[in-house]
């Protein structure tokens, strides 16, 4: 596994140059205006996120941020005449 790296000045052979087709990292960033807060939590709560947090493999904030916009956007909708 820890071979070297054999570099050698062969031919690549023909090569065709092909438009850029992928979007630019800017452009999969979601772009949401935040405002930071100090918020106190239960204990106990935290910890749930964190856990949850953690088998997912992303910050325990972004959880407990997503979870809040969900409930948001259900509020807004039950509000909004239909």
């Amino acid at each position: 596994m820890n071979r070297p790296i054999d570099y050698t000045d062969e031919s690549l052979g023909e090569l065709e140059i092909v438009a850029d087709f992928l979007p630019s990292p800017d452009d999969l960033v979601l772009k949401q205006q935040q405002t930071k807060v100090t918020i106190s939590l239960s204990t106990e709560s935290v910890e749930f996120f964190k856990a949850a947090a953690k088998r997912h493999n992303t910050p325990y904030q972004k959880l407990i941020r997503q979870l809040l916009d969900e409930y948001v956007a259900h509020e807004k909708q039950k509000a909004s005449p239909s």
